[in-house]
């Protein structure tokens, strides 16, 4: 009877750790990580911004899109050069997939004054790890 209770414990256990979190959870991961990602343009920290971007991530700029982390963060090596900001983004709606796999996250964009120049849309992909790297991110005028 010991060693039934035991395998069925053991059997929760596992379970409960690879079972994604809730909603709730998960919408205030992504908040959490989105802010760290924006910190990183904040804080000027080139290396930190790649930290965030998925191996395979898409980046819309324009007419061009940056395919892959390494052109990712060479495309915005330049945003990164210089001790201000060009610009800052903060999250004000974070959603995410029932599956706990995939979110969007969209907020406004700010010039270095605080004016409102764009708004950012960005699609986090969660990992085995159970980190949450952007995989798609495209701007669009302000609302």
């Amino acid at each position: 009877m010991r060693v039934l209770f035991a395998a069925f414990v053991a059997a929760l256990v596992t379970a409960c750790a690879t079972t994604p979190t809730g909603p709730g959870t998960a919408r205030a991961e992504v908040f959490a990580a989105e802010r760290a990602f924006a910190r990183s343009m904040a804080e000027r920290d080139l290396a930190a911004f790649g930290r965030h971007v998925a191996e395979d991530s898409l980046f819309f700029g324009g007419r061009q899109v940056l395919r892959g982390r390494a052109a990712v963060v060479e495309g915005w090596k330049a945003y990164f050069d210089g001790p201000t900001a060009p610009f800052s983004w903060e999250p004000d709606q974070v959603e995410v997939l029932a599956s706990g796999q995939l979110a969007l996250s969209t907020g406004p964009v700010r010039d270095p004054k605080g004016a409102v120049i764009a708004r950012f849309n960005s699609i986090w992909q969660r990992q085995q790890d159970g980190r949450w790297l952007v995989i798609f991110d495209k701007g669009s005028p302000p609302d």
